[in-house]
């Protein structure tokens, strides 16, 4: 399957990498991580592409996929997604571990939910589900995004031939290193602000 997506990569170009981001941030079973990594090889000095505009446009898809899902979520809500999202690999098993994830962690399981295996793609129908307001989701969701692109092509950019082993190790462990960084700061933050309220009392 890979050697396909990169056959039509290599064929259409910057508007092949809009339409795969746009379509694996739905659901559609896309190896986004891998692609971008690929992409950002072929950025390197005398590739095909160049990284400041690959950038963007893999960024303007994952952020066009991002939408269309919030959007079905919030007009069509659960029972949709259950009914109907097994063609996206949208199984309810995975629907309960990402909306658990998000009761806990709120609108940050957006913004680390790029990292996570498993969670990217059902994060963005719960936030339409659950009714959160648009622009709340787009600061989230947008700056996540941007990391998660930044991150993968600058990968592939930087490591070239030997990303697959180091890709692994990233894909495995990154998303959640992320988010002990993101609850241990936020108990800092939490702990740092009742400790001044203390003292002004």
């Amino acid at each position: 399957m890979k050697e396909a997506l990169y056959d039509f990569i290599g064929h259409y170009g910057y508007i092949a990498l809009y339409l795969l981001l746009s379509a694996g941030i739905v659901g559609v079973p896309i190896p986004d991580e891998t692609l971008m990594a690929f992409v950002g090889s072929l950025t390197a000095p005398g590739g095909p592409f160049e990284f400041v505009p690959t950038l963007m446009v893999i960024y303007a898809g994952t952020m066009t996929g991002m939408i269309v899902s919030y959007l079905i979520g919030h007009r069509v809500g659960k029972p949709f997604l259950y009914r109907y999202g097994k063609w996206f690999k949208l199984t309810p098993g995975r629907i309960e571990r990402a909306e658990g994830w998000f009761h806990k962690y709120g609108l940050w399981t957006v913004f680390f939910g790029y990292f996570v295996p498993g969670v990217r793609h059902f994060t963005c129908y719960l936030s339409g589900v659950s009714g959160v307001k648009f622009y709340k989701y787009m600061l989230y969701a947008g700056t996540g995004a941007l990391l998660w692109c930044t991150t993968f092509l600058t990968l592939g950019h930087f490591i070239g031939s030997n990303l697959d082993g180091l890709f692994e190790l990233i894909h495995q462990y990154l998303g959640y290193s992320l988010i002990i960084i993101a609850v241990v700061a936020a108990v800092v933050i939490a702990i740092y602000f009742r400790f001044r309220k203390r003292r002004a009392v």
